[in-house]
């Protein structure tokens, strides 16, 4: 996405909006940090991106997590279709 100045963005005003119209959305930076975002009035609203790894080092599984895993999953199991008579 492009990002102007407040200047440039007064000096370009009526052309910006054109294209903001047109579905090319901006940012207008002042002192070169982003402050607002012109986006066409109907644009449908995006949901910001995903980032991966968003949580990574905040919880860790336990080393026997896939033994764990077998014994949940059995007593799912068990719960849904009874205990096998063994």
């Amino acid at each position: 996405m492009r990002t102007f100045n407040i200047h440039e963005a007064k000096t370009h005003l009526s052309r910006l909006v054109d294209e903001a119209e047109q579905g090319e959305s901006f940012v207008i930076a002042k002192a070169g940090k982003p402050k607002v975002k012109v986006v066409r009035i109907d644009a449908p609203e995006t949901h910001g991106k995903r980032r991966l790894g968003l949580l990574e080092g905040m919880f860790t599984l336990p080393d026997n997590f896939d033994e764990i895993d077998k014994q949940l999953d059995k007593e799912i199991e068990e719960l849904m279709l009874g205990k096998d008579e063994e």
